[in-house]
């Protein structure tokens, strides 16, 4: 998939305009590849600093995590393989293992709280869950809106029900599980060893800065490369997404005050319009931009899908009617909060244009700009 690579400093150039009358307020830094946003409105130290285990910590969610307890003046302990973005945080304790069957580093050691952020094994869970039983008061899994065997309410609340064996239409002990059968079966894991103390987030989409799916930046990206931009519907479909930030900060906030429970972690509370969501990642870019608004059946006979080569975007179509339609009234309660769209785009461009070029250019979501081209120019033959 190849796109038109730009350089950071002309990125920087031209969306001075916006990010000055936007007043963002962002500074630079290193921190998930490339960018560190400014501090947030709730950092600042926590009332009661605690010891906080992390699973991993070196991915994308990781890093963001760690950062904002460390800013809270929490004291933290990495557990990894160490393989991979080992010159991040260098004062925190690092201990060495592997979830699929080496914790022995963890042996003798005690956590107020223990973050599995990215396991999606059921036997990795069984196992750290069964070992730190007696480690950590707490356990907190990130789980996935994909671990819901039924997304047609509206609006979704937590309660609705999780796959199953049977609702997935698989054998207990079968291999190569769904994804989704996968994070529902590790949720009830954490909450039968842990009962009364544990936490579930279920986030879906998740963005921003260091992000190295696309899955998110792609329209950043491809608006920011001006021209005609082929969007997928009428605009009006409902697209809930989260920041990595808002997301990692607000795990933190909740292991601090031992919430319990299962929590949906999309956003904004109220779902943001197909038509808002690319309008409003135009308004950080000078580019001159134009928005083709292609219907679904046109789309889907263009062999043009969902979520994959229109990111984010998932029509409510039968079944799915709630994907995007989550009532967040518990979670906000709690202090969840959302950045503006604005910084989320903006940061997500500046972390795109620090990347290496060849990079730049291959984009892992979205269509290429000659299958856009194609699309855009079946549709108007089909309109005369």
């Amino acid at each position: 998939m190849t796109n038109i690579g730009t350089s950071r400093r002309e990125f920087l150039k031209s969306s001075a305009v916006a990010g000055g009358a936007l007043s963002l307020g962002l500074m630079p830094g290193e921190l998930a590849g490339g960018t560190r946003p400014g501090p947030s409105p709730t950092t600042g130290g926590a009332p009661n600093p605690i010891k906080i285990l992390v699973l991993g910590g070196t991915g994308f969610i990781g890093p963001h995590t760690v950062q904002y307890a460390l800013d809270r003046g929490h004291e933290v302990t990495l557990f990894n393989r160490g393989r991979s973005n080992t010159h991040l945080f260098p004062g925190v304790e690092k201990l060495i293992g592997d979830r699929n069957g080496d914790l022995e580093s963890l042996r003798g050691r005690r956590w107020d709280v223990c973050f599995d952020n990215n396991a999606s094994n059921i036997d990795w869970v069984e196992y750290s869950t069964e070992f730190l039983r007696d480690s950590v008061d707490r356990y907190q899994y990130v789980s996935s809106r994909s671990a819901y065997s039924d997304l047609s309410d509206i609006p979704m609340h937590a309660g609705a029900p999780t796959f199953t064996y049977e609702t997935a239409g698989v054998e207990p002990g079968a291999e190569n599980l769904p994804y989704g059968l996968q994070k529902a079966l590790c949720e009830r894991q954490v909450q039968k060893v842990f009962p009364g103390n544990s936490t579930v987030f279920r986030p879906g989409l998740i963005i921003g800065p260091g992000d190295n799916t696309d899955r998110f930046s792609y329209w950043p990206i491809r608006i920011h490369r001006g021209g005609e931009v082929l969007a997928p519907g009428d605009g009006s479909d409902p697209v809930q997404i989260i920041d990595v930030r808002d997301f990692t900060e607000w795990m933190v906030r909740v292991a601090e005050s031992r919430y319990n429970g299962v929590f949906n972690c999309v956003g904004p509370a109220t779902p943001r319009p197909m038509s808002e969501l690319l309008y409003g990642i135009r308004a950080v870019t000078t580019a001159e931009t134009t928005f083709t608004w292609v219907p679904a059946e046109f789309l889907a006979e263009q062999g043009i899908r969902p979520y994959s080569h229109m990111p984010v975007w998932m029509p409510p179509g039968p079944g799915r009617e709630g994907f995007a339609r989550f009532d967040l009234t518990p979670e906000v309660e709690r202090g969840f909060t959302f950045r503006p769209l604005a910084v989320t785009a903006k940061d997500t461009l500046e972390f795109h244009f620090s990347r290496p070029l060849e990079r730049q250019q291959e984009l892992r979501a979205g269509i290429s700009a000659e299958r856009e081209a194609e699309v855009l120019a079946a549709w108007r033959r089909a309109n005369g």
